[in-house]
């Protein structure tokens, strides 16, 4: 008798048919699945993308592995170049607006500490997030001119850590179009909105939450899966707070709250990070995917203070400040799909500091907030290089459409088995590259592992290419809409390929 955690793949059942007779085996395979169905819960899927950045959609992996994909340097995107910028400038949001990318960050040409005067929020945008311009807005006087790209300067803490957002909340009044929050464990974070983005004022005189350290990127947002504002914000394991007095102690990490209005928030809860060590997560860049809202991207930045790389003759040449030359960062990926739980599949680096000594001091792993398309088959993500030295700026990153991560599959070969799920449409549609050699073949099975009159591994048409949205096909065709509603499991026969994303669509081509 097989162990009821031990749910048999239809080739581990084959190997049994050859020893011991194929139709006592097969039965025994559906019998099994038929039990595991019971016991399991069925995602139902309706039309929406699903990304491969944790084990939702798996149920088993023969010869195939989740890759994480490393993001390719694009070029400069921001040169911390005026007076009012500097080396100091970070907390960088990207927003894709219609046809408007907008570039929030931090200007601080030196480090006076959470409520310096000195620091502003200076302002960026793009028709394309590549190309970008510092508008002169003329709203601040700064270091003696009003030619400037601030959109917020003079009020301290408030420009440390300013973190905007584009609502998408249903129903919200034009002129909060926008949102932020901003804010230290002595001021508590403050609220405010924006109709155009550029002009800013607060919802109300007092912070809308207090309960947290903030001496950080924190981040909000509206939840469409959750129908609830999400605010993620730094804490510390081992720090306590009472009203405005944080003791920071412990790792620097994640807790969040929830509310309805903007306003109004929970008492804050924790996140947890599964069965993974603890440790220093500076940001956390959390937000919702834009082509799947249910899934939340996070890029944070691991911080490994007094992991000393760089020597102090590289320092001195790099013009590193000083207290930022003894420890280093890099970014790393994980995601959420609600609740106070983080994915961490990926323990790894997601970008690595590199082969550029300046990305070695401290804080060079400060990644923006806000993954955006750049074309209908390119994303683009951003990141500080250079902190605290003479040089900062900013650079662009690129990844193919949802290609945080993939399923992958090495020349031999292997199969993904997806868990019990069901759909709305009538054509599943993958994003995918295979080698000239490689392939994928997608077979439709019964809750039992059984598979389905027409859609059997024999009847299944190689996917062959690199598309961001091919529609699978059988010999009979590719329209699946006879199965939907239906109980269903995929199994994916792959060979030099990767396997990023998936879904349903609702029309037929």
């Amino acid at each position: 008798m097989m162990p009821s955690s031990f749910i048999p793949t239809r080739r581990e059942f084959l190997k049994t048919a050859a020893l011991s007779g194929a139709a006592a085996a097969l039965a025994d395979f559906s019998l099994a699945r038929a039990s595991a169905a019971q016991g399991e819960s069925v995602a139902n899927l309706g039309s929406r993308l699903e990304l491969f950045t944790d084990h939702f959609l798996i149920e088993r992996l023969d010869g195939v592995a989740l890759k994480l994909h490393e993001p390719r340097p694009a070029g400069v995107a921001i040169q911390y170049d005026r007076p009012w910028e500097g080396q100091f400038c970070g907390y960088v949001t990207v927003i894709k607006d219609g046809g408007t990318y907008r570039l929030y960050y931090r200007g601080s040409p030196e480090v006076k500490g959470d409520n310096s005067n000195k620091e502003t929020t200076c302002y960026a945008e793009s028709r394309d997030g590549v190309n970008w311009t510092k508008p002169s807005l003329g709203l601040f006087e700064v270091q003696g001119t009003r030619e400037n790209n601030c959109v917020l300067a003079s009020t301290p803490p408030l420009s440390h850590n300013f973190s905007p957002f584009l609502d998408t909340r249903p129903g919200v009044p034009a002129d909060e179009r926008f949102k932020a929050v901003s804010g230290s464990a002595k001021s508590g974070l403050m609220a405010f909105a924006s109709g155009d983005g550029i002009h800013w004022r607060k919802l109300q005189e007092e912070p809308v939450f207090r309960k947290g350290a903030f001496d950080s990127q924190n981040v909000a947002f509206w939840s469409e899966a959750e129908q609830s504002y999400l605010l993620y914000f730094r804490v510390f394991t081992g720090g306590t707070v009472d009203e405005r007095v944080w003791q920071p102690k412990g790792y620097r990490t994640v807790s969040r709250a929830m509310s309805k209005d903007f306003l109004n928030w929970s008492e804050p809860q924790r996140m947890t990070f599964g069965d993974t060590p603890p440790e220093h997560l500076y940001t956390n860049a959390t937000h919702p995917y834009f082509r799947a809202p249910h899934l939340y991207i996070a890029i944070p930045m691991r911080f490994l203070p007094g992991r000393k790389v760089l020597t102090d003759a590289q320092s001195a040449a790099l013009g590193v400040s000083k207290g930022y030359v003894s420890d280093c960062a890099e970014a790393v990926l994980m995601s959420s799909r609600g609740g106070t739980r983080y994915d961490r599949t990926f323990m790894e680096a997601f970008i690595r500091p590199g082969t550029d000594p300046g990305n070695w001091a401290s804080r060079a792993g400060l990644t923006a907030l806000g993954v955006v398309p750049t074309s209908a088959t390119e994303m683009s993500l951003y990141k500080q290089a250079h902190y605290a030295q003479p040089t900062a700026h900013l650079v662009r990153y690129t990844l193919r459409t949802d290609g945080f991560s993939s399923v992958n599959a090495p020349y031999r070969g292997g199969e993904l088995l997806t868990k019990p799920l069901k759909f709305s449409g009538r054509e599943l549609v993958l994003n995918f590259a295979t080698g000239a050699a490689g392939g994928i073949r997608v077979e439709i099975q019964d809750a039992a592992g059984q598979p389905l009159p027409g859609f059997a591994l024999a009847d299944a048409q190689e996917t062959i290419g690199d598309d961001v949205a091919r529609v699978a096909a059988w010999k009979g065709g590719s329209d699946v809409s006879a199965l939907a509603g239906k109980t269903v499991r995929l199994r994916f026969v792959m060979k030099d390929a990767d396997l990023y994303s998936l879904r349903f669509a609702a029309k037929a081509s």
